[in-house]
């Protein structure tokens, strides 16, 4: 398997895991590079599925990045000329109307970032994780969130996203 990541060779810690899940004719790519906080990558692999099913989405493959915060803050500088912490980054791959091979993009998802922002504010971590990556994957979809009507139907999405995978009985926990 060979990753579309520009990233992907510049990952090199031993603690980093790859997991190739294969379903329903596509993979999802989970690349854990941060210690802060233990996920479960079944977990993400199923949450994924749903969200990628739920939106009605396709795609070959989609890769979710755990990243320790030098790394979401390296990226953020490098793509947003911002180098302050931030909760996840998504890099869009191949668009919906290509006939090739369709990787969907890449979402990196700092879990320190949300243990702070739920010691600040209140909830749980792996609750905090999730939006993370429910959001992730709506920027990938298309959704934006930079003006106030674009950051009201992300939230709508959010909100629709995260009610079904509920329903569906699909979380983070610990391990």
């Amino acid at each position: 398997m060979v990753l579309h990541s520009p990233f992907f060779c510049t990952i090199t810690p031993s603690f980093v895991t790859r997991f190739y899940m294969e379903f329903e004719s596509f993979v999802v790519d989970i690349i854990n590079e941060q210690t802060d906080v233990q996920l479960e990558e079944a977990q993400v692999e199923s949450i994924v599925k749903e969200i990628i099913s739920f939106h009605g989405e396709q795609c070959h493959e989609v890769a979710i990045h755990f990243v320790p915060v030098n790394r979401i803050c390296e990226l953020h500088m490098q793509f947003f000329k911002d180098p302050s912490q931030t909760d996840c980054i998504t890099l869009p791959m191949d668009d919906e109307d290509e006939d090739h091979y369709r990787h969907l993009g890449e979402v990196f998802v700092c879990p320190k970032t949300a243990c702070e922002y739920v010691k600040a504010h209140g909830g749980n971590f792996h609750d905090e994780i999730l939006l993370y990556v429910v959001h992730g994957m709506l920027h990938l979809f298309g959704y934006d969130d930079l003006d106030d009507a674009d950051r009201i139907e992300m939230r709508a999405a959010e909100n629709r996203h995260l009610l079904n995978l509920k329903e569906k009985g699909l979380c983070l926990s610990p391990s």
